[in-house]
């Protein structure tokens, strides 16, 4: 039986760092992206392990919650999603220790996603950090052409890299997402009629990256619009995709307010909308959008790790000048990060990320038009085309 590889993860730090002065410590995540691995390796080194996957502690937790917490010191509760109620134990607990009157302050809450490029490779720059510092990573060795094609159909659950083969990947896939819709629906939202899902999560994955009307997609699977809305969500709480807001400032009534959808990780995406690596080595048509959602987990997980605090936005107006994807520090200053599938870079490919610049003024730190090239080449206006792989890069250069 071949077992996946260990990868560093970059939350560790994170983790390490908030279990030295947090009570309680919350990892949160999508299933299978190596949460359990993480923090059996933390209970490797002290606290008692216990997983309410086991029938006997989670009745445990379910008939007496605040027994079982009184009778832990040090603890690694793994799918605490299961016992819902252990929360509440845990923060009378804390509150009895400690006198506040809520768990928060009490409770840091980290996440979790599948690998990273930047993993995968052993890498260890952040991307978000250096690029509001001025910098874009160099791709020392570019992934082009096939090889980024396979990258971005791969995705980055650790189960998923570990196969050899795309058939292989492409039954787990599947696998994965009828067991969350079979098992984890159920668990997290209560929700009995699930015959619905499948087609609405279909419906989802064909918008991945657009605007998204739910009322549009309810009629596809025979679903109402605040039906078909509380499904998204509970498919977001799941962490198989993500809700993402326009960036928009008081003085800009010319823009779309309307969130899209990503999904989190491309690998999932491109199985759910067949995408095969023999389509896209023949028409890269259909590969745009499962790259601009590759794009956006990487930013994500670089997100997570991050010395700063950065949301993901995107732009787009009434004219329908779009920006990919908006990076915004706590400060208000803005990277602006434009996707692009194919080597060649057009004028007409910048006119987005320049009537960001223009707007955002001093606040406009950076424009990265990321392409399937090698080349890091400025195009003026503090705007520059990057290649796709120094999302993973290994030392600040470039800028």
């Amino acid at each position: 039986m071949n077992l996946p590889l260990l990868y560093p993860r970059r939350i560790e730090q994170r983790l390490a760092e908030a279990l030295l002065d947090t009570p309680v410590v919350l990892l949160a995540g999508p299933r299978q992206a190596g949460k359990t691995t993480l923090v059996r390796q933390i209970a490797a080194k002290g606290p008692r392990y216990l997983t309410l996957d086991d029938e006997l502690t989670l009745l445990s937790a379910r008939e007496d919650p605040i027994g079982m917490i009184r009778s832990l010191d040090r603890a690694v509760i793994d799918e605490i999603q299961r016992a819902p109620q252990l929360l509440l134990a845990i923060k009378k607990s804390v509150d009895e220790d400690r006198r506040p009157d809520s768990l928060a302050g009490r409770m840091e809450t980290l996440t979790l996603l599948p690998l990273s490029q930047t993993e995968i490779e052993g890498c260890s720059a952040n991307w978000i950090d250096q690029a509001f510092a001025g910098h874009l990573l160099r791709a020392d060795t570019p992934a082009l052409g096939d090889e980024l094609v396979e990258r971005v159909l791969r995705g980055g659950y650790p189960e998923a890299v570990s196969r050899v083969s795309a058939k292989r990947r492409v039954t787990w896939a599947r696998q994965y997402t009828d067991a969350l819709i079979q098992r984890d629906v159920r668990d997290v939202a209560g929700i009995d009629k699930l015959e619905q899902l499948p087609r609405f999560l279909n419906a989802l994955a064909q918008t991945a990256g657009q605007m998204c009307n739910y009322s549009q997609l309810a009629g596809q699977v025979g679903l109402d619009g605040k039906t078909a809305a509380r499904y998204a969500g509970v498919f977001e709480t799941m962490y198989l995709l993500k809700r993402v807001d326009v960036w928009a400032r008081n003085r800009l009534s010319r823009i779309v307010k309307t969130p899209k959808l990503q999904f989190i990780d491309s690998g999932l995406l491109a199985v759910l909308v067949n995408l095969s690596f023999e389509e896209v080595r023949k028409d890269r048509t259909r590969f745009g959008h499962v790259l601009e959602t590759f794009v956006f987990g990487e930013l994500l997980k670089h997100a997570t790790s991050a010395e700063g605090d950065y949301q993901l936005l995107y732009y787009r107006d009434a004219d329908k000048v779009e920006v990919d994807i908006v990076i915004e520090n706590a400060a208000g200053q803005l990277v602006g990060v434009e996707v692009k599938a194919s080597a060649t870079v057009k004028a007409s490919d910048l006119r987005g990320l320049r009537k960001l610049s223009a707007l955002a003024g001093d606040q406009f730190k950076m424009g990265v038009l990321l392409y399937d090239g090698a080349e890091t080449l400025p195009l003026g206006d503090g705007i520059w085309a990057a290649p796709l792989s120094s999302l993973w890069g290994t030392a600040p250069g470039g800028v």
